[in-house]
């Protein structure tokens, strides 16, 4: 099978999953005061979901675009990571254009099916993978946003718990098989709910980013990740 028939192949399921979870995106969007177009230009250049709820919500408050900026590196940096794993697995013919414009595309479910893969990924590989599932995550947003503007506001804002649902299913499970990811994640929250009653005039951008921040680096100090474990397991 052709490396690019076999990526759109195993990325019509993460292509699913995202028409489900950019749906409530959408809603979200036009919540934020964002139109149809602008919601489905965002998700078309953005394809990271914690990113785009972040901010289209900072765009909401009318946040600094230095503000902006820094939240979506440091929610974002993950994927360089991702890259860098996958960049040891790239097949000869993936020169410096074809990274990237793969790099376009590295998303957790992305970067999960690509590392699995026995044989050198090719670049037709990752731009089929990418393709359907960038047409999932866009299509997905178009249906939710055009839902946000002509369903009841009660009805909106039930569908859009749906994506703050997501990120729980994302967040619980390995919770509760590390200490040090739970730890991160109540320290994040005690944070969060300090800053919102205690430092009320601290803008959601920044708080968000001090929230990040300390608890990775309180986390890193207390739970730090034996290296050379994880590598044998």
């Amino acid at each position: 099978m052709h490396p690019f028939r076999k990526g759109i192949r195993q990325g019509i399921p993460i292509a699913l999953g995202y028409l489900s979870v950019s749906f409530s995106f959408g809603i979200l969007a036009i919540q934020s005061g964002l139109t149809v177009l602008e919601a489905v230009l965002v998700s078309i250049t953005n394809l990271t979901s914690a990113g785009q709820v972040a901010g289209v919500q900072l765009i909401g408050v009318s946040a600094a675009l230095p503000e902006l900026i820094l939240a979506e590196f440091i929610i974002n940096i993950r994927y360089a990571l991702m890259s860098l794993a996958l960049s040891q697995k790239a097949d000869r013919s993936f020169t410096l254009p074809h990274r990237l414009l793969a790099s376009y595309g590295v998303t957790d479910e992305i970067f999960a099916v690509s590392s699995i893969q026995k044989e050198p990924l090719k670049p037709s590989y990752m731009y089929g993978l990418t393709v359907i599932a960038a047409l999932g995550w866009t299509a997905g947003t178009w249906l939710g946003a055009s839902a946000g503007t002509l369903l009841p506001q009660q009805i909106t804002n039930a569908l859009g718990i749906a994506l703050y649902g997501m990120f729980l299913a994302i967040i619980l499970p390995p919770a509760r098989k590390s200490r040090g990811i739970l730890a991160a994640v109540l320290i994040a929250a005690a944070i969060s709910v300090l800053i919102k009653f205690c430092f009320r005039s601290m803008s959601g951008g920044f708080a968000m980013i001090l929230a990040a921040v300390a608890a990775a680096a309180i986390c890193a100090v207390v739970f730090p990740v034996d290296t050379q474990k994880e590598a044998e397991s």
